[in-house]
């Protein structure tokens, strides 16, 4: 078993307790090197808003965390005008540590539960 074959088992093993909530949209979140991206999701599947760190980026230089935790609440802000107001947390295959826990504080505090 190679490391894409253990990131795939780890993102379906979470997307599969996740998507039983039919109910709730989907706040699933990416991340890359340079760049983290948030996006929500309807229980249909369509995805209905997406933001990434690159909308949020100026010409100013801001720190890797305090960048998500920006990010976190521009999705709230957009989901609360679109009224959604509850979300199930989609890590997918990333840990909740870092930049994804920054993206996920900033969300609560901009007035996501989940």
């Amino acid at each position: 078993m190679n490391r894409k074959d253990t990131r795939i088992q780890r993102q379906t093993r979470i997307r599969r307790k996740i998507v039983g909530e039919t109910k709730r949209a989907r706040l699933s979140v990416s991340r890359s090197n340079k760049y983290c991206y948030a996006q929500i999701i309807a229980p249909t599947g369509k995805t209905v808003i997406s933001i990434s760190e690159k909308a949020l980026l100026g010409k100013t230089k801001i720190a890797p965390m305090e960048l998500a935790k920006q990010l976190g609440a521009a999705i709230a802000k957009l989901a609360l005008e679109n009224k959604i107001t509850e979300v199930v947390f989609d890590k997918g295959r990333f840990a909740y540590h870092g930049r994804v826990k920054a993206i996920a504080e900033g969300a609560r505090e901009g007035g996501l539960s989940f």
